[in-house]
């Protein structure tokens, strides 16, 4: 890995809080910028703490991440996950900083049976993903010209704070005395800590190009939200229901397992959803 500075953008988040925090106990000199620090949509402020920082890697963490709310505002979703990506990509190559980027499970069709491998067709099904889609298009065409990216697509993102489904479920099932949580839609649950620690050892490694980082494993959100409720509450009894029974916006992909069989070949096993997600029940934040 490159010895000289990160910079994190979007530290604030639940991902860039989790990357913050291992650089601090990697000991690596870095800034952890805010959205009020570096805005993306703002070319200004990613050109200043370029020259200010001159980091050797930057780490994106920003992003817009409203699945169904990207449905009717679709526009300003691209602007940010894909256009600004785009001009910091291009930033990053004029600065010869190595980029680091989050893509998404989404921007599959869903119809696989197996695994989908870093090179299957991009087929997204909602505007999330079409926004993620134009990002990784966009990152690809400066890498043509220079630029040293890491692209890493990862899915169903939790940690101990932070809006995610694994808060949100332990809260209802404290609450509630049953859930019911769709059964026909199956990934890879990816501790934001565990993508942290995935993002670093990939740097060690050389890694470029774009490659897939979640744990081990895979699920249904049925079965995940099972685990979840066990923990919080053992007396809430989680429901199976069906993605007709409760409609989204959003289309999401029926099967969005990733396939990990490259970066496990470059820093071995990955660990399994179940552990990572006992590890985060136990430090669930408030």
């Amino acid at each position: 890995m490159a010895e000289g500075p990160f910079l994190v953008i979007g530290a604030t988040g639940m991902l860039g809080r989790a990357v913050s925090d291992a650089l601090r106990h990697r000991g690596s000199p870095h800034r952890a910028a805010t959205k009020a620090e570096v805005n993306l949509s703002r070319d200004d402020s990613v050109l200043t703490a370029l020259a200010e920082v001159q980091p050797s890697t930057v780490i994106n963490c920003a992003a817009w991440t409203d699945v169904d709310g990207a449905e009717a505002n679709e526009e300003a979703a691209t602007e940010l996950n894909g256009h600004a990506v785009g001009r910091l990509a291009a930033a990053c190559r004029a600065a010869r900083a190595t980029l680091v980027h989050y893509s998404t499970d989404y921007v599959f069709d869903g119809q696989g049976t197996s695994p989908y491998p870093v090179d299957a067709p991009i087929r997204p099904l909602n505007a999330y993903g079409r926004s993620k889609a134009l990002g990784e298009q966009l990152i690809a065409a400066e890498s043509g010209h220079g630029l040293h990216a890491l692209v890493l697509r990862t899915s169903w993102l939790y940690a101990p704070w932070g809006k995610n489904f694994v808060r949100t479920i332990a809260s209802a099932a404290r609450q509630r005395s049953t859930l019911r949580v769709v059964s026909d839609q199956r990934g890879r649950p990816t501790s934001a800590e565990h993508l942290a620690a995935i993002t670093f050892a990939l740097l060690d490694a050389g890694a470029s190009g774009t490659m897939h980082a979640t744990d081990g494993g895979e699920t249904t959100w049925y079965d995940f939200a099972r685990r979840i409720a066990a923990f919080a509450n053992p007396a809430c009894t989680v429901e199976p229901c069906t993605s007709a029974e409760f409609p989204r916006p959003a289309r999401r992909p029926s099967y969005s397992v990733l396939d990990l069989a490259e970066t496990g070949a470059l820093i071995g096993p990955l660990t399994d959803w179940k552990a990572n997600l006992d590890s985060v029940l136990a430090r669930l934040e408030p």
